[in-house]
């Protein structure tokens, strides 16, 4: 990864759901401003092990040695003419100001693009996470909009600002 090169992004595989608990369950404070309220099982390795299993959410671990550090995600893909997905992602709260959540962002930017055919994707983030905003930024995405009590967040529904990037203008491959 880019300025950090003892850690690398891969993709997520089942074998880790003991690692990403860990992880999720170690970062609970940090992440929680930004994330649904969980349910104290959702920090679980079985719990985890569900997630990771869902073959419709495309996902990439930032690993430091055999520490999750981050996540990385594709949801909601959606082919044929489409060709769309939401992105989203986090840092571990110790390795946050590294250039991590860019450099993860602009790999699976170019997965979306180059292996998966996708023209577009979109991100959501609560207004004030400004540095979520800044690694969308760098990454080439552009604020369309502003959506009003968009996801329950800690506690109450927030305000969202969505943001997209245009990956290529060429048609849908023939594979959608």
């Amino acid at each position: 990864m880019a300025h950090d090169s003892s850690i690398r992004l891969r993709p997520a595989t089942p074998d880790d759901a003991e690692l990403v608990a860990e992880a999720l369950l170690r970062n609970r404070d940090h992440l929680s401003p930004w994330e649904p309220d969980r349910p104290a099982d959702f920090y679980t390795p079985r719990a985890q092990a569900n997630r990771l299993a869902d073959p419709a959410v495309r996902r990439w671990h930032l690993v430091d040695g055999a520490r999750i550090v981050g996540e990385a995600t594709l949801l909601n893909i959606v082919l044929g003419p489409f060709r769309s997905a939401n992105l989203g992602y986090w840092i571990d709260a110790e390795y946050t100001g590294r250039g991590l959540a860019t450099g993860a962002v602009e790999e699976v930017i170019r997965t979306a693009r180059d292996e998966l055919g996708l023209h577009r994707l979109e991100a959501a983030v609560v207004l004030a996470n400004a540095a979520s905003q800044r690694v969308l930024r760098k990454s080439g995405f552009e604020l369309i909009g502003t959506a009003s009590r968009y996801l329950h967040i800690h506690g109450e529904w927030r305000d969202h600002h969505l943001f997209e990037r245009i990956l290529h203008n060429g048609p849908p491959n023939a594979a959608g």
